[in-house]
């Protein structure tokens, strides 16, 4: 068997088998992230620190009883979780993790050489945004199913929350990904992620990074707050608000059915915080602290001792992205499904329109009369951008009573105004 491709079978297998570690105790992180912002414990029974409990929860999910409702279509009802989880792990796949690693390397075990550059990852389409797009869309559909196939209204409604949710915000996402890609001049995450292992010239000093975030602040943050609505996190969680439709799209679902909902959601979070670090935060690339390791700019390929750092980095980043999902989480509160829409479609995607065309605007003045500093001329747009919307957003707001006048109720507002306080005793 070709070297080459046993060595991605390894990865594959390795990165696939970190993934799902790194799910089970991303569980128990969540609830420690929880107790500390509510000044609680946590869980701190099962084994050390609480350690083990995630195996505990395994095992419970494991020995739960297996529950399919008398009027849910059985087929759709078992296929619903496996069209949502697979989508969501298959976006690891182009996932660059830990940059090229040099030919001529010396594969451990078997002790062959690579006889070309490998770049460490899976698979390296030259379509690789296209390609998480494509499996993010997918994911609806495991959705749509879970929600249909239960029999239930709860579970329908969920259903119907959750796709018309995940539908809009692809529309701003998608339009975010374009603002980069028309600078990046590529689909692929690979050469994205090479074109941010450097910095900015500015004023012969080389300080700032080169990182996508500092270019394109607007695409950004439209991206941050789209992946957190696909993967239906707070304040996004509108398909499963417990206080309304009791579990969602997956109300029906017991034991391990109703686990790969929960490892989907958590797969989808790890996928959408890789592409974000991906396509603004530079991947692997490790800033300032590059010139102590190699004296200069964090080179693209290397050995096995080079593909480990930025394979570390590249997770550090991944880890503290997921710690951001988890405080937003317990810190902002849901919104009304109403105010959900309307952000996607009269908030987000009219300003990710605006950064696109401008953006389109300066790269076509770039090619066509050889537009000095267009990097910096995006990011002009961008805080102008960012400075028309501040000025909409805090305009004054007339206070309307939306309260309907029903006869013979207290929800009445002229009965409301003649009511008179009563007296404590």
């Amino acid at each position: 068997m070709d070297g080459v491709l046993i060595l991605k079978i390894v990865i594959a297998v390795g990165i696939m088998q970190m993934l799902l570690g790194l799910i089970s105790y991303l569980i128990l992180l969540e609830r420690k992230t929880a107790a500390w912002i509510q000044d609680r414990v946590g869980p701190n029974r099962v084994g050390p620190q609480g350690l083990l409990q995630p195996i505990a929860d395994g095992v419970k999910f494991i020995l739960k009883e297996e529950f399919i409702p008398k009027q849910a279509d059985k087929v759709l009802f078992l296929l619903a979780p496996i069209a949502i989880l697979t989508p969501a792990l298959c976006g690891f796949a182009v996932i660059p993790w830990g940059g090229i690693l040099q030919k001529g390397a010396t594969i451990p075990v078997i002790g062959w050489s690579l006889p070309v550059d490998f770049p460490f990852m899976v698979a390296n389409p030259d379509v690789g945004v296209l390609f998480v797009l494509a499996m993010a869309g997918l994911a609806t559909y495991g959705v749509v199913l879970g929600g249909w196939a239960s029999g239930s209204k709860y579970s329908f409604l969920g259903g119907l929350r959750a796709t018309a949710q995940m539908l809009s915000y692809e529309v701003p996402l998608a339009l975010s990904l374009m603002t980069v890609l028309l600078v990046a001049g590529t689909l692929s995450l690979t050469k994205m992620v090479e074109s941010q292992a450097g910095y900015f010239d500015i004023a012969g000093l080389h300080f700032l990074p080169k990182w996508n975030i500092f270019v394109h602040p607007v695409a950004f943050v439209i991206f941050t707050v789209c992946i957190f609505a696909e993967a239906n996190r707070t304040p996004f969680d509108l398909a499963e608000c417990e206080s309304e439709l009791v579990g969602g799209y997956h109300t029906e679902y017991s034991s391990m059915k109703f686990a790969l909902f929960f490892l989907a959601e958590y797969s989808a979070m790890i996928t959408g915080a890789a592409v974000m670090i991906s396509l603004f935060l530079g991947g692997w690339h490790l800033p300032w602290i590059d010139y102590l390791i190699y004296g200069k700019a964090q080179p693209v390929d290397g050995g096995w001792i080079d593909v480990l750092i930025k394979f570390c980095v590249f997770w550090g980043k991944v880890v503290a992205f997921l710690f951001f999902y988890m405080w937003v989480r317990w810190t902002l509160p849901r919104f009304r499904f109403d105010q959900l829409m309307s952000l996607a479609w009269r908030g987000l995607i009219p300003v990710a329109l605006a950064a696109l065309l401008f953006t389109s605007f300066v790269v076509y003045l770039h090619k066509q009369i050889d537009l000095q500093y267009p990097n910096l001329w995006i990011f002009v747009g961008n805080l102008a951008i960012f400075g028309v919307l501040l000025a909409i957003l805090s305009r004054p707001r007339a206070v309307q009573n939306r309260r309907i006048a029903v006869p013979n109720s207290r929800y009445n507002p002229q009965l409301a105004q003649r009511a008179v306080p009563v007296e404590p005793a």
